[in-house]
Formats: structure tokens, sequence, C-alpha cells
């Protein structure tokens, strides 16, 4: 009996270790696969809100931000890193693939074509004049010579006054270029420091009713939006035979978030409304 005894205990000593084995196994190969996955860092600049921005948990949140941790959940095979950083740090990190993807409510032009790669749209929007409620003498693109406005520099729409100046030296908007957050610079509007603003409507919709701006929104005619370019947003690749491969990546995983409603819920969270792009 003393020997049936110890012989069971023996069997069910080894019983244990070779299982413990075995889960150990299996945590080695999920370590391993998960140590081999490749890196890709998203650069954004934090700014505008709500598209990117710091929360008061110091972390990085807006619709980009959530836009593209749905998309690389789904591809599901990337370590995803996000950096913080300055606007054109963004554009020149993609130029040497320190950064594979910019998220920050990029705009499509042709220069930025030239040098980088657009996933398909992942926003919606219209483009919109945002005026002083007492202003009466805006009233569409034709009207803003002559007036003053605040813009950083790269952007779509300080692209499109510049042009515009071009056109009409006699007349020119007053273009005053600046890296101000966009609430000042809509302050600055509000108050009368500036004549309008060019801005994404849910972007202003979104600005106006969180600090009660007295500000007015004139929505462009689409000879007016075709100024400023396409009414989408994209996320930008560095422009490399890699780049190449995990764009179309991206826009499977895009068009399954679109498809299964997913972008439709990010755009809600932050608009309370759809802007996900239909076609």
């Amino acid at each position: 009996m003393k020997k049936r005894a110890l012989f069971l205990l023996l069997t069910s000593v080894i019983t244990i270790l070779v299982l413990a084995g075995c889960g150990s196994n299996k945590n080695d190969t999920k370590n391993a696969d998960e140590s081999n996955k490749k890196q890709i860092t998203i650069a954004t600049s934090s700014a505008p809100k709500p598209f990117t921005y710091v929360n008061d948990q110091n972390e990085l949140e807006g619709y980009d931000i959530d836009v593209v941790k749905a998309i690389f959940k789904k591809i599901g095979k990337y370590d995803v890193d996000f950096e913080k950083t300055e606007f054109t740090s963004v554009l020149s990190g993609l130029d040497t693939d320190r950064y594979q993807v910019g998220a920050n409510n990029f705009a499509m032009n042709e220069e930025r074509k030239e040098k980088y790669i657009y996933s398909n749209p992942i926003f919606k929007n219209q483009y919109v004049i945002a005026v002083a409620e007492n202003t009466n003498s805006i009233k569409s693109f034709e009207d803003l010579q002559g007036k003053s406005t605040e813009v950083s520099p790269g952007l779509n729409y300080a692209t499109a006054l510049e042009n515009y100046n071009k056109e009409n030296p006699d007349n020119k908007v007053a273009i005053n270029y600046s890296e101000a957050e966009l609430l000042n610079v809509l302050q600055n509007v509000e108050t009368g420091k500036y004549d309008f603003q060019l801005i994404d409507k849910a972007m202003a919709q979104q600005f106006i009713k969180e600090h009660d701006l007295k500000l007015k929104l004139i929505d462009l005619s689409e000879t007016d939006v075709k100024r400023i370019g396409s009414p989408y947003s994209y996320l930008l690749i560095s422009k490399t035979d890699d780049g190449e491969k995990l764009t179309k990546e991206i826009n499977e995983a895009l068009k399954e978030a679109t498809d299964d409603g997913t972008l439709t819920e990010i755009s809600e969270k932050y608009f309370n409304e759809d802007f996900a792009p239909k076609d």
C-alpha cells in the first residue's frame, strides 16, 4: 500500500510539472509572437481638438487617434506607438520614415501628394467661414478680400488663401501666421481682432458649443470648397515600399471599420453627428 501511495504521489508531481511546462511554453510562444510584431509609430501634433488632443490624464485622445487605434486593432499584426510632436515635425518625420503614419486631420493637397501616401478618407466634412455674430460684410469667399485672418503655416486653409492672393494681388487677404491654439484663434475672431477664420464645420460647431463662442458659420459654395480642397481628411503614410504595403492594410481595415459602423460610433462620440465617409 505504501508503494502504491508513493507511486501515485510521484505520478501527480510529474503531471503537474508537465502541465506547468506546457503553460510556460505557451506563454513563451505568445510573448515571442508579441515581441516579433513590427513597430509602427504614429505621429500627431495633438491639435486641432477634437481630432487630436491631450486629455486631462495627459493621454492622446480624439477622432483621428481613436480611428487609428480601431484600424490597427483590426490589422492586428503591428505594435503601435503614438508620438506627440510639432506639426512640421510630423511631416519631416514621415520624410525620413521616423514616423510611419501621420494622424492630424490632414486634408488633401497636391504638394503633399507628391511626398506622402494618402490613406482612403477617414472623415468627411464641410468647410465654413467663421465670423463674429454681428459681422454682415462676409457672405462668401469673394468677400474675404481685404479682410484679416490668422492661420498656421502649411494648413490647407493657408494654402488656399495664399493662392487667392496670387490671383488677386491688388486686394489681398491679410494673412497673419500663427501657431496659436484654435480656441485662441476663434476667440480673436469673436473679439474682432481678426475678421474671419476658415475652418471645418464639425470642429467649429464643437468649439462654439463647448466655449459659448459668439460666432456664426457661413457655408461655402461648392466652387469655394474646391479652392481649399477635398472636404475629406486622411492619414498620411511614409512614402516607402513598406508604406505602400501598410497603406493597403490600413485601407482594408478602414473599409471594415466603415462598414461595421465603427467610424460612425467614433464620430458620434466626438461630434454628436455622423461624419464618417460613406463614398
